[in-house]
């Protein structure tokens, strides 16, 4: 998996590519934990991600409960095949999705 990270200001931008699973996971945590703590918005991109594991869903609720706080987080960009796991998970009624 490839991440792509934009600071704006206050809002951090992360584009990931490839597969959010059970190997990559970690490596989107440790970078969440290093530069949510100036961030007010986090946006997601996940134009280019093509699966997302449990792991993965693990890593977004927790990334969900910090900018809760702060000012929230957004996914956009997401494909079929993601949103299905997004709406079989009850996580389409959690995450805000654009």
């Amino acid at each position: 998996m490839t991440i792509n990270k934009k600071i704006n200001g206050d809002v951090l931008e992360v584009a990931l590519e490839g597969r959010l699973d059970t190997m990559t996971a970690p490596e989107l945590e440790a970078e969440l934990k290093n530069d949510l703590g100036n961030a007010k918005e986090l946006i997601f991109d996940f134009k280019k991600l093509e699966y997302i594991s449990s792991a993965g869903l693990r890593v977004l609720l927790t990334a969900h409960k910090a900018m809760a706080a702060k000012g929230g987080m957004k996914i956009k960009n997401v494909s079929e095949l993601v949103q299905e796991v997004f709406d079989v998970t009850g996580f389409a009624d959690i995450l805000t999705i654009e």
